[in-house]
Parts: C-alpha cells; structure tokens; sequence
C-alpha cells in the first residue's frame, strides 16, 4: 500500500522546474482544461435546450425559469475568492475534484426536482458553486506550465465550450426528444464526473529560476569568506578558553544555558520547512493597490456587460426584422463556430515573437472592433448582414474570452506569480456586470420596445471597457497614475 502510494505521488506530485517547461505534463493539463470547459461553460451555454420543457412542466414564465442560469453563472463568479482561497490553502487537484463532484452531484440532482425553487438550488447553487471551484484553478495552473506558448495553448484549449455548445447540444436536444429532459440532465450529471477526472490530472508545479554564473560565484565567494572568518572565531575561542590545571590542558564551558538554547532554535530552523510558505497569505489583497490591476478589472466588469446581448436576443432581433424563427436559429451556430476560429487565430498571433510584448495592445483591438459590431447589429435588417455580424461577434468574442484572465499572468498586469489571488479577485469584480446585464437589457428592451436597445447597452459598455484597457500599460509604467 505504501509502495503504491509512493509511486502515485510519483507520478502526480509536485515535480520543480527552473522556468515554465512549455510542454511535457503541461499537455496532459491543457486536455484536462479542455474537458473542464466543455462540461462546465459549454453545458451553461447549452442550457437554453431545457427552459421550455421547465416551463411548461412547472407551469412558469421565461423570466422565472431564465433566473436558473442567471444564479449559477452569479454564484460561480461571485465566490472566485472563495476559489482562490482555497487553492492556495489545499491545491490544485483536491479543489477541482471537490468542484466537479459539486457539479455532477447538482445536475443529478436537478433531474429530480419538483419544484423551480428547488432547481435554483440544485443548479444554480450547488452546480454554480461546482463550477467556480473548477475553472479558475485549472486556467491558473495551466498558466504555470506554460510560458511562450502559454496564450497559444490557452486559446486551444477553451475552444472545449464552442465545441459543447455546437455539437452537445444538437446531441443532447435529440436525448431529451427521446427519454425526456429530467433523464438527459442526469446523462450530462454522469458525464460531467470527469471532471474528477480532471482534477487529478493537474499535477502542482513548481517554478525555482537557476542562479546566473555571475551569482553562483558571487555565493561561492561569500561561503568561503564565512567559513575564513568561522575558522578564526573558533581558534580565537579554543584559545581563550583552554586554561592550564596541574599541568593539563582543559576546556571551559563558556556557552551559557539561555544561548544554548539559542543556537538549539537556530538548528531547528535550519532543517524546518520554509515558514514562508505556510505563512503566506491565503487570498493577496495587495493587488488592488496596483493600478493597472484595478483599471484591467475595470475593463473586465464593463466588457462583461457587453458579452450578454448577442446570445440572448439574436433570435428575437432577427424575428423583429422579418426573419422565420428557425432560420433566426442558425445565428447562435454561426457565433458558435466564428468562435472557435476567433479562439484559434488569436492563439496564433500571441505566440508570435513580434506580440508577445504587444499582448494588451491586440486585446484592445479585438475589443474596438467587438464594439463597432455591436452597434451593427442596431444598423442592419436582413439575414446575410446580420448574418456578417454574429461572424464578427463570435469570432472576437472568441479572441477576448480566450484571453482576458490567462492576460493577468502578463508582467503588464499582475504576474504568473499573484495569478491565484488576481484571477479570483477579477472574476469576482466581473460577477456583478454578469448579474447585473441580462436585466439591465430586458429593461432596455421592454421601455423601448425594440430589442437593438440593449445591443447599445452593450456597446457601450464594451466602449467603455477599452477606455480602461487603453490605461493598463501606461498606468504600469507608472504614466498617468502611480502605484498607491
């Protein structure tokens, strides 16, 4: 048994490294991060699939039932700190397969509600909590494995949730025609165990830069005028103290018992584990006093509010202008697969050599061009120009999703080394747009009656998102505005 336990932890113990490997077990991370999103974000976006079946079982309105989604995506945001917290007291794999237990025991669990009240439990509180004990921690360590490749990889890999949400769900709709919602949704709680799976997979790094030439002569030079200078000091000692007693040599106790005592801590510490390492804070609040930390979350909470509109009220905007409502369906897959290829191209352009120090000036771009499309959407009336649009929103929508929290392990922002602490603090600023959006557009929407109001909600939120970006870098070199 101990021999078996020795080669588990072997195999997926902390292994050290003296920089990011750029691959190696870091592939077998980015696989796990692969399933994690498409059995976390993937089956949120696919959820829509069972809101009419919920209606019309529990004879409840849109508004009612749409609250499920609205609690789970609030509850995984909002307790990111919780996440944070607990990654850094108990470590990667043990908080993701809490998560993905969360999850599937939730989603089983919601197959055998009676009540809405009782799925917003079930769903939205015990799933969301599932869910945002899974995600940050898998994006954070991933970040860790790697470095030049490290926006490249990312963006493959969360290309997990366009997938689920282009091809799970045509399946999973085809699974409740047949056996019915309640036995398809515990099909997905059954496969969404595999995030365990995952869990175990995501094998703790640990990153110990070499020392230069340069500083391993300058230590080498200090060891051996220590040890000069500790040679000296004990032959100045033997000699002060040997005194002379009916002709032999004999050596006096000159330690004292509270310095014993003394020198008997020092050996203790030496051979302790690094005190710093259990001391260190659970959750750095430190981060909000750096600046361009504070306007990148900015630019976090004002692009969430601009992320809403399109999925949700496509269908309905193109109906408004005359569409079928089938045909206004096949918005939300032409977003799904411009999407992956958004995911792909950016990955691409950030491993370049000539971004990989222009990484927040890419990201502002995609975010400019995220707006100009969304007020578009306002601007255009038939199928193929509205069709234009969800292939310009999907595909930057693919570019910024991929990219704006594995963002927070650039030197620009905060650093791989406070990512922990900076990504849950972010998402958790980030929960509010989120909670705050939907109905903030449906308000729009019902005032106006024109569903292209709360695309200029959205733009402008998005418009003010790259404001706050545009400061990021400047504000870290300490131009307009200086570290508090």
């Amino acid at each position: 048994m101990g021999l078996c336990r020795a080669k588990v932890t072997q195999f997926l113990g902390a292994k050290q490294y003296s920089k990011a490997p750029d691959g190696g077990w870091g592939w077998v991370v980015a696989v796990a991060f692969f399933l994690v999103e498409m059995f976390t974000y993937g089956i949120i976006k696919s959820f829509g699939i069972f809101l009419q079946d919920m209606m019309e079982e529990f004879g409840e309105t849109n508004s009612r039932v749409s609250w499920i989604i609205s609690i789970c995506v609030f509850i995984m945001t909002f307790n990111s700190p919780l996440s944070s917290v607990m990654m850094n007291r108990f470590g990667f794999q043990f908080v993701v397969m809490i998560g993905g237990l969360l999850i599937s025991t939730g989603t089983i669990a919601t197959s055998f509600t009676s009540s809405l009240n009782q799925i917003y439990i079930t769903y939205g509180l015990v799933t969301g909590l599932g869910y945002c004990l899974t995600f940050l921690p898998t994006v954070t360590i991933l970040s860790k494995y790697f470095s030049h490749r490290r926006s490249l990889v990312t963006a493959l890999a969360s290309t997990g949730e366009s997938l689920a949400m282009s091809a799970l769900a045509p399946g999973f709709s085809v699974l409740r025609d047949k056996i019915g919602w309640r036995h398809t949704m515990a099909v997905i709680g059954a496969l969404q165990s595999v995030i365990i799976i995952c869990g175990v997979l995501l094998r703790p790094i640990i990153i110990k830069p070499r020392m230069s030439q340069s500083q391993n002569i300058e230590t080498s030079y200090s060891k051996e005028l220590e040890a000069l200078k500790t040679q000296e000091n004990v032959d100045s000692l033997v000699l002060e103290n040997i005194e002379t007693t009916n002709g032999v040599l004999s050596l006096k106790d000159t330690c004292t018992p509270e310095e014993n005592t003394s020198l008997d801590k020092e050996a203790k510490l030496e051979t302790a584990p690094n005190s710093l390492e259990k001391n260190s804070r659970l959750l750095d609040f430190s981060i909000l006093k750096d600046s361009s930390f504070v306007l990148y979350s900015l630019f976090g909470l004002f692009a969430t509010l601009g992320f809403f509109a399109p999925p949700l009220y496509i269908i309905e905007l193109s109906v408004s202008h005359g569409m079928e409502r089938e045909q206004a369906t096949y918005m939300l897959s032409i977003m799904a697969v411009a999407e992956i290829f958004g995911r792909f191209v950016i990955g691409w352009v950030l491993s370049q050599n000539v971004f990989r120090t222009r990484k927040l000036q890419v990201l502002l771009v995609c975010v400019i061009m995220m707006t100009v499309d969304l007020v578009g959407f306002t601007l255009v009336t038939n199928f193929y120009t509205l069709a234009l649009c969800c292939i310009v929103y999907g595909f930057f929508m693919g570019t910024i999703a991929c990219t704006h929290i594995p963002m927070l392990a650039e030197d620009e922002v905060v650093g791989v080394e406070r990512m922990s602490s900076a990504a849950g603090v972010y998402v958790f600023i980030q929960s509010f747009a989120g909670l705050g959006g939907p109905p903030l557009g449906g308000v729009l929407v019902d005032v106006t009656k024109n569903y292209g109001a709360a695309f200029y909600s959205c733009a402008v939120g998005m418009g003010l998102s790259a404001v706050f970006l545009g400061f990021v870098r400047p504000a870290k070199k300490g131009l307009p505005c200086r570290r508090r």
